[in-house]
């Protein structure tokens, strides 16, 4: 049986944290950011791009199916 590779989109932090929202902060945390130019790969699913659309302004996401 073949495995089936799960999509995923690669985020990149672009913009600073600093003197925004708390939440804003903590969204990015949660997706494994929280410091400029780093870079995560995560599965593509709504509760992600939910987090990715909240903090859009601060981030560059390549790799949209």
């Amino acid at each position: 049986m073949a495995k089936q590779s799960k999509a995923t989109v690669i985020v990149t932090q672009t913009g600073s944290s600093i003197g925004r929202p708390k939440d804003q902060h903590q969204t990015l945390v949660g997706l494994g950011l929280g410091k400029m130019h780093r870079t995560r790969e995560l599965e593509d699913t709504a509760a992600v791009r939910g987090m990715i659309n909240k903090v859009a302004h601060l981030v560059r996401v390549e790799g949209e199916a």
